[in-house]
């Protein structure tokens, strides 16, 4: 029988130690869904939870962290994030100390751009604000409270993200969006878009009416609700970049946002970069947008 020397015992243990020290380091996806009864069917969702966290419902005793929500783009759904890089991104900025411990929730939405439609056929919104949060809250060990809220989005959900905020700075105290569905043209000139067969124009017209309805457009639209609500918005850590070739034109939305902003007297952080509308330019800038929530939060890495 052969021996273990205790020179290679003390290795075997070492190793051991290391191994386990590099999977409490890493932190974990939760997925699963909700049954809403507002929308009137399953939503899915995924949670990303730190590697102190040890998952479970509640408990009073137990550390709770902030929450950042995070809104997917058109195309994409709960996972797109964590299985696109972003899970390996997260646990790299907790190991290099550049973020702190906050969990991320992100919802299922498919095509609703996180609104109530026109035609009151889907209230996602509705469902977002009086189900999701609620459960989330309910469900993970969160703080609670407008200051350990905050909200994020890419594209579709960029739009999300910052007309949740704006539309309602009590609930959240920081918003980011990368490359947000920022349209500046006029319902009308969209309508006309949509008549020619524009592939935007059937994903609107299911959102805000066909034709537009105005009214809704601009109850709902980030750049009207920024002036509008300036005044709560600027109690806001509101961060926002796009890539100067977007190739959905969403660069202008996002400068126009800037100005908006600027001449409100609203402080803000506003970068555009090179780069298009893909997954690689999102993923490039993750990590600052990351970095701006944790700080938001208040949180030491």
């Amino acid at each position: 029988m052969l021996g273990i020397s205790p020179r290679n015992c003390l290795g075997l243990v070492l190793l051991y130690l290391a191994c386990v020290a590099a999977a409490q380091a890493q932190g974990h996806i939760d997925c699963n869904a909700l049954n809403s009864q507002i929308l009137r069917q399953v939503v899915h969702y995924c949670v990303y939870l730190p590697s102190g966290y040890d998952g479970g419902a509640a408990k009073p005793s137990a550390v709770r962290y902030p929450v950042l929500y995070f809104l997917h783009g058109l195309g994409d759904n709960e996972q797109t994030l964590f299985n696109s890089g972003g899970w390996t991104l997260l646990d790299d900025l907790r190991r290099q100390h550049k973020i702190g411990d906050f969990l991320i929730a992100a919802p299922e939405a498919r095509r609703s751009f996180y609104l109530n439609s026109a035609d009151g056929s889907v209230r996602y919104s509705d469902f977002f604000l009086r189900e999701f949060i609620p459960h989330i809250e309910a469900s993970y060990r969160v703080r609670v409270g407008r200051q350990e809220r905050a909200i994020s989005g890419v594209s579709m959900g960029g739009y999300g993200a910052l007309r949740f905020a704006f539309a309602h700075p009590e609930m959240f105290s920081a918003v980011s969006a990368q490359s947000a569905a920022l349209l500046t043209a006029r319902p009308e000139e969209l309508d006309a878009a949509a008549r020619t067969g524009a592939p935007l124009g059937k994903v609107l017209a299911a959102v805000f009416g066909n034709p537009i309805d105005v009214s809704h457009w601009n109850e709902n639209n980030p750049l009207a609700l920024a002036k509008r609500n300036s005044a709560t918005v600027r109690k806001l850590a509101i961060y926002l970049n796009c890539g100067q070739d977007d190739n959905y034109g969403f660069e202008e939305g996002a400068a126009a946002l800037h100005q908006i902003l600027q001449k409100e007297g609203v402080k803000h952080e506003y970068h555009s970069y090179p780069g298009d509308h893909s997954l690689s330019y999102f993923l490039s800038h993750f990590s600052e947008v990351m970095e701006f929530h944790s700080r938001a939060f208040g949180l030491r890495p």
